[in-house]
């Protein structure tokens, strides 16, 4: 009776341990400092970008998505879209992040 007790006891306590492993913790993650984030921007603010009428600034070197455009360059918001600024650098379209100044994206 006892050694039976004790076998009984056993497994109760094997079943409980395999049912404890049930969560499961998910996170994403953080991109590397550095790291090009694309995200999907709103049609609108690509058509305001490409209406818009500016002048060209010059600035040397390549105008490349995640450059970070110098103090110099106006970066001028978008229309409705406060997360969203443009300029046009090397007669190329540029939309930028304007709180950091980061390009988003080139438009051709």
């Amino acid at each position: 009776m006892l050694k039976s007790l004790a076998v009984a006891s056993a497994a109760l306590f094997i079943s409980t341990a395999a049912f404890a492993q049930s969560t499961v913790i998910v996170t994403e993650p953080q991109p590397a400092p550095g790291a090009v984030v694309v995200h999907e921007m709103p049609t609108q603010v690509r058509t305001y970008v490409m209406q818009q009428s500016v002048p060209s600034v010059n600035y040397n070197g390549d105008v490349l998505v995640g450059r970070v455009l110098p103090q110099d360059v106006q970066v001028r918001t978008v229309d409705g879209y406060d997360d969203y600024g443009y300029t046009v650098v090397n007669e190329r379209r540029v939309i930028v992040e304007p709180s950091t100044r980061r390009v988003i994206q080139v438009l051709d």
